[in-house]
């Protein structure tokens, strides 16, 4: 019987507030987050993960102490493993980027499994050469340590895949109806934010963001919805691609529209939903005069989603090579225009 492994790729969190200050280093020593030649980069990381950690830690005191992004992927494993007995055996395997299980841990398991074939699986739904770039280039290297030699697939992105998009509809669906108790609601999709200077040398994320929102907004199918893309968790001196989340939240207040937000790049609850959308700009709702302010929830386990995985993984089987690891889309094909020159299929 065959054997698929299917390694789901995320972020990660610190799983205890002594590993706060180590987690942020790691983020910022990498080479897709800070581009600066790796002497520089090492410096940079040592005195921004010192300064932010205590600003960190106490974000996630707020959530218990640790980060919950890792419960929550298993969860989103276990659900893709039930999706997919069609396939045989199948075993989901978890690598974060930045802490605990990371690519090389997870390489040796995989590895231990021996499966016929692998599956690459980022829960970023759109791509970004600071994301599911990082994450692949980290598994690449791995897998080459352990000595993983089998066909694998990886996926870039899925940003209007159709279960993705009917998950977070269904969410946003109910948080407008209480919304208009209060009035005409202004919907924001809110996404991390990124750097102008990624986006500008070609990075096709906040492209894909807003194919995201497209897709949401048709499939919502109202007239004159009132909805704006925005960009949180800001960090750094640098100019950010915008609107900023804030500042549309500010926006809203001033003119008295209650507000639904949804976190339309994150497939899981973690310090960006937890903390930043449900308290600190809750807060900063309620000092800004919104009328009403409803958090939509993050995708999980819905069973639209999880579907819309498994269906991925079996598109992506379909067009396995025989050797060495392929990059496919959603679509099977190049999604992003040509203008984008960090799409994953245009990477060596």
């Amino acid at each position: 019987m065959t054997k698929t492994a299917i390694v789901l790729f995320n972020l990660g969190g610190p799983n205890a507030l002594d590993a706060v200050k180590p987690f942020l280093f790691n983020l910022f020593n990498d080479r897709a987050i800070i581009r600066a030649p790796k002497p520089i980069r090492y410096l940079i990381a040592k005195l921004i993960s010192r300064r932010r950690a205590p600003i960190a830690r106490a974000i996630y005191q707020q959530m218990g102490g640790s980060s919950t992004i890792l419960p929550q992927t298993k969860a989103q494993a276990r659900a893709l493993e039930r999706a997919l007995t069609d396939l045989g055996t199948v075993k989901t395997f978890i690598a974060m980027r930045y802490w605990h299980p990371m690519s090389e841990e997870t390489a040796f398991q995989v590895h231990a499994f021996a499966p016929d074939r692998i599956v690459l699986l980022p829960l970023y739904p759109q791509y970004s050469t600071t994301t599911v770039a990082s994450s692949l280039t980290a598994w690449k290297k791995a897998a080459r340590k352990v000595g993983l030699s089998q066909p694998s697939i990886a996926l870039c992105c899925y940003p209007a895949e159709d279960g993705f998009i009917e998950a977070l509809v269904a969410l946003i669906k109910p948080a407008l109806e209480g919304a208009r108790a209060h009035g005409t609601p202004r919907l924001l999709l809110s996404a991390h934010g990124l750097p102008k200077k990624i986006v500008a040398a070609g990075d096709p994320y906040q492209w894909q963001i807003e194919e995201t929102a497209r897709h949401i907004v048709e499939r919502l199918d109202r007239e004159n919805l009132d909805w704006r893309v925005c960009y949180q968790s800001r960090v750094g001196p640098l100019e950010w691609i915008g609107p900023s989340t804030d500042d549309e939240i500010k926006r809203a207040g001033a003119e008295k529209r209650p507000v639904v937000i949804v976190p339309v790049a994150f497939v899981s609850e973690h310090s960006e939903t937890l903390v930043e959308l449900d308290i600190e700009y809750r807060k900063l709702a309620r000092e800004h005069g919104v009328p009403h302010y409803a958090r939509v929830g993050t995708v999980g386990t819905w069973d639209p989603f999880i579907n819309a995985l498994a269906d991925l993984v079996r598109g992506a089987l379909t067009h396995l090579p025989n050797s060495g690891t392929k990059i496919c889309s959603a679509r099977n094909g190049r999604l992003c225009p040509s203008v984008h020159r960090g799409c994953a299929l245009e990477r060596p």
